[in-house]
């Protein structure tokens, strides 16, 4: 293999297969990223047997190809590499006994190679089928749910987010017993088949970050023990968590006591700086409680002091609300809503309380109260 190519192209495609490599694998060869060069381009790839990443440079964007082949060689040392040098031609050659000549103007680096036939088969397989929807949709369905996926692996369906698609609506719900968000996608063509998977969370926020055009559509091709993500010149695998998601339809009440309206920048500052006075030994605890046509927001630290903030609210009847929530939890809900305004629904201290945007329900989401009063 021998080729020559501009340092910022090469880099670009780097920095998308080197998500896909975990220094901690006890396998050397999925540290490593694999370079294959034929008649179209250059192909890298990478995976962690969790997740498996390929990109695809044109020919168009290589400068010179002398020589086709493929060569598999360590992934973090290449990157670094690439990465610091400079934005100038680079030749890529191999050479005897299995060795990565790097040079440019001023530079030489060489890398030893390893075994092209140890390196994994990526599993990179597509169907007819495909879910098809716009990359902007789907960062937004990631961003408004993840959060409330668990961090703990005692439950390991929690670490996922459930994406159950039936005709042509997809429901993503994620969940850690706390909290609750529920995110509804019309798509554009009714799916073949039912679908019902757990998509580890970790992978889908990787998976975001590789996306870099929202207009361009994204192709999910599921499989029963994957997901394979296709998009520009990119291709993504993942794993699915084996096992079966809690049915949280019924968590989401029909009816409330009591709606109150307020404004998002009004009541996420104002729990932001009532947070200041929380502690996580005390489950960042932030008292709200309505009178009339305010909202009351305080916290304290009986140590170091207390804190009060005053909200105005708009309510859908005369009933008043004292209830008490993790302030955390409260900032991480209103944040992924992206609203203007704020619907907080309530049916006592005990019950869960229910968030969404006034003028969609596409997002619902619940936080479970703790009990102070």
């Amino acid at each position: 293999m021998k080729l020559e190519i501009n340092q910022t192209v090469l880099l670009e495609h780097l920095n998308y297969v080197i998500r896909g490599i975990s220094t901690k694998n006890l396998r050397p060869i999925l540290n490593c990223i694999k370079f294959e060069l034929n008649e179209d381009g250059l192909y890298l790839m990478s995976t962690d047997n969790e997740i498996s990443i390929k990109t695809f440079i044109d020919k168009m964007f290589i400068k010179k190809i002398d020589t086709l082949g493929e060569i598999v060689v360590s992934g973090r040392y290449i990157y670094d590499i690439v990465r610091k040098l400079p934005d100038e031609t680079i030749n890529l050659e191999e050479v005897i006994d299995s060795k990565l000549y790097i040079t440019t103007t001023n530079s030489s680096f060489t890398l030893n190679c390893s075994n092209v036939n140890e390196f994994p088969d990526l599993e990179l397989e597509f169907n007819k089928n495909p879910i098809i929807l716009n990359q902007k949709a789907f960062k937004t369905i990631i961003n408004q749910t993840a959060y409330a996926t668990s961090a703990s692996e005692t439950r390991p369906v929690l670490t996922g987010i459930n994406f159950k698609i039936n005709d042509n609506i997809m429901e993503c719900t994620a969940t850690d017993s706390y909290r609750l968000a529920v995110k509804k996608v019309e798509l554009s063509d009714k799916a073949v088949e039912k679908t019902n998977i757990i998509i580890p969370t970790k992978n889908l926020n990787e998976l975001v970050k590789l996306m870099n055009n929202d207009e361009d559509n994204l192709e999910m091709h599921i499989f029963g023990n994957k997901v394979v993500f296709k998009f520009n010149e990119i291709t993504m695998m993942t794993r699915l968590i084996s096992g079966t998601y809690p049915d949280t339809s019924k968590l989401i009440p029909e009816e409330f006591e009591l709606i109150m309206n307020i404004k998002y920048d009004d009541f996420y500052s104002a729990i932001d700086r009532a947070s200041l006075l929380t502690n996580e030994s005390d489950k960042n605890t932030i008292k709200f409680q309505s009178n009339k046509n305010e909202a009351i927001i305080s916290s304290n630290i009986p140590e170091i002091g207390n804190v009060e903030e005053k909200v105005t609210v708009q309510k859908n009847n005369d009933n008043e609300i004292k209830i008490a929530f993790n302030s955390k939890f409260m900032m991480d809900a209103i944040r992924a809503l992206e609203s203007d305004e704020i619907n907080l629904m309530f049916n006592g201290e005990i019950k869960p309380i229910i968030l969404k945007n006034p003028e969609s329900d596409d997002l619902i989401e619940l936080i479970l109260p703790i009990r102070t009063y």
